[in-house]
């Protein structure tokens, strides 16, 4: 089953100050975070995320920025994901997730 989820991450998002200043970026954990719960929304709430063995960032991306989710899921416990702005990936990784 693949899952297409577009977001953006609010400005104003607590973990955002200090990320950096005058050239603001998103934490990777903020957008793992995201990929957990586009998890759980495209497979359900027992479909928790147990582990990353997987994860690469190509590019940074700023706050309000909209970028998509794109879940793939090779197996019941696997999942593969990438994360898209404008066409391009800037994030990619598979995760482990409790089925």
């Amino acid at each position: 089953m693949d899952f297409e989820l577009e977001t953006v991450i609010d400005p104003a998002h607590p973990a955002l100050p200090g990320h950096f200043p005058g050239n603001p970026n998103v934490p990777a954990v903020v957008l793992l975070e995201r990929v957990a719960a586009a998890i759980e929304s495209a497979f359900g709430p027992r479909a928790r995320l147990s582990a990353l063995p997987s994860v690469k960032f190509l590019a940074p991306i700023a706050p309000g920025e909209r970028f998509r989710i794109v879940l793939e899921q090779p197996s019941p416990t696997r999942v593969r994901f990438t994360l898209v702005r404008d066409g391009k990936t800037f994030a990619s990784g598979s995760a482990e997730i409790d089925a």
